[in-house]
């Protein structure tokens, strides 16, 4: 990241009251052009609310008529595995928004996003088994974060012919950053105006693209936030979220001490950093949150080093794939998936008992959530043991609450277990004989049983080896026939 104390002031040009006048004026201009609406996107850290404040004072200084002649939509995603004291805090500052625009006849309407059910992390990662986000597989930003805010975009996009989407992305927050907004520069028609290369007929519009961190911090508390936020409330987010709170305020009269703007906030699950230290900052400054503690010890299981052995030697669809003479593992096993999920509705089960009296009801994993799960896991993988209720009822102390999903088999646990034995050591063929037989009982009540000797043939070559050892042999002898049938026609 930049070193914001060696990078040059946005405001050292113009000064500072002058800097945010010409951007006032500059959003007026841009927002009376035409009857595009806008979108601005919000996070609550520090970016996205000086751009949203920077945006909602230049409006407030409009006649009535001109600042309502079109709408303007905050957007927040909450990706379902947020940090729970930043998810409340933008819960909160959503609310405050609109109450504030209703009663000052402001033309902004925030939104709070989700991830579809189908598409949320603990579906795909303890229900379809996708091992946890890494950097050459990073399963989770699109479906969590980027599908939801688009599909709003192109949503608008549709609606009204082209919007303009506002974000508080800087050059100074990264290398990477820096070179992906100057490429986008290149396409602009006029500042801070670039193309959506993700979302047609969608402009993006960057309006601090040139502060620095101290820039930043320096416009929050110099001015008044309109829609209520206490600017010490964001400081100390912050401050709890760097190590030993080492976060100074930032006044006009005191431009150059350093800022806590390396900070930064995202799932408590993510995989793709080492550490979450914003999370462990917040446990380690406050005792007030220690209650948070558990997430930091369920994070363990999901970044083991070598997770080969709890992942299937197939790939998703049960084809065994070679990199280098070895398989390409693919999901999590069946045995892990239910460690994780048990250990989830734990943790969840001792956060409630520890949390603040407003997040005694904190939500790890939603019900629909688990119903997806349990679908996934009887339709799909066949797993016709049905643990999920099993494991829910015994972390909860009761039933598990299913509705509309009615999945009966023939084989009941004693069943399953003399099945078990039969096969013994022969994981394999237990997992055939039970696909085989789920395909079998769930067509019985068909006229026409359609797909039946397909389906039966998929789960014999599913299971076809006798271990993972076999299947590779069994892919070397393929690749020779295939070598050999090549060499003969030619």
């Amino acid at each position: 990241m930049h070193d914001s104390s060696t990078t040059q002031s946005a405001f050292s040009e113009l000064g500072f009251k002058q800097h945010i006048s010409f951007l006032h004026r500059e959003i007026q201009d841009l927002y009376l052009e035409d009857s595009r609406p806008w979108v601005v996107g919000y996070s609550g850290g520090k970016d996205s609310t000086a751009v949203l404040q920077l945006i909602w004072q230049a409006i407030a200084e409009l006649p009535g008529e001109q600042r309502n002649s079109k709408k303007i939509y905050v957007i927040s995603t909450d990706t379902l595995v947020e940090n729970p004291l930043v998810s409340r805090w933008v819960h909160r500052q959503l609310e405050l928004m609109n109450e504030r625009a209703v009663a000052d006849r402001m033309p902004f309407e925030a939104h709070q996003l989700y991830p579809e059910k189908k598409h949320s992390f603990w579906v795909n990662l303890i229900g379809r088994g996708y091992p946890a986000p890494w950097s050459k597989f990073r399963w989770c930003t699109e479906r969590l974060k980027i599908w939801p805010s688009n599909k709003f975009i192109l949503d608008t996009a549709s609606k009204y012919g082209e919007t303009i989407l506002a974000l508080g992305t800087r050059k100074a927050e990264s290398i990477t950053r820096a070179r992906s907004m100057e490429r986008h520069e290149k396409g602009r028609t006029r500042a801070r105006l670039s193309r959506n290369s993700q979302v047609e007929n969608c402009l993006i519009y960057t309006p601090i693209e040139d502060w620095s961190n101290d820039d930043v911090w320096l416009f929050i508390g110099s001015t008044p936030n309109p829609w209520g936020l206490e600017h010490r409330e964001l400081l100390s987010l912050y401050q709890d979220a760097t190590e030993d709170r080492e976060c100074p305020l930032i006044t006009e009269l005191d431009e150059k001490t350093p800022s806590c703007g390396a900070s930064r906030f995202g799932c408590w699950t993510c995989t793709l950093v080492a550490r979450d230290s914003s999370l462990e900052n917040m446990v380690q400054n406050d005792l007030a949150n220690d209650w948070l503690k558990p997430l930091l010890t369920f994070r363990e299981l999901l970044t083991v080093k070598d997770d080969k052995p709890l992942r299937d030697f197939r790939r998703m669809r049960g084809h065994v794939q070679l990199f280098h003479g070895q398989p390409i593992h693919g999901p999590f096993i069946q045995s892990y998936r239910e460690k994780l999920l048990r250990k989830l509705l734990e943790t969840q089960k001792e956060l409630r008992s520890k949390a603040p009296t407003d997040l005694k009801d904190i939500e790890l994993i939603s019900l629909e959530e688990l119903r997806e799960i349990r679908r996934i896991w009887l339709t799909e993988k066949h797993e016709i043991e049905d643990r999920l209720p099993k494991i829910y009822a015994e972390v909860e102390g009761q039933a598990f609450p299913e509705t509309g999903l009615q999945h009966y088999h023939c084989f009941g646990e004693e069943e399953l277990a003399i099945l078990q034995d039969i096969c013994g050591e022969d994981r394999l063929g237990y997992e055939m004989i039970r696909e085989m037989l789920d395909v079998e009982w769930t067509l019985r009540t068909k006229l026409r049983r359609a797909g039946l000797f397909d389906n039966l043939e998929q789960a014999i070559r599913r299971c076809y080896y006798e271990n993972s050892d076999d299947a590779v042999a069994f892919v070397h002898e393929i690749d020779a026939i295939k070598r050999n049938a090549d060499g003969a026609r030619s």
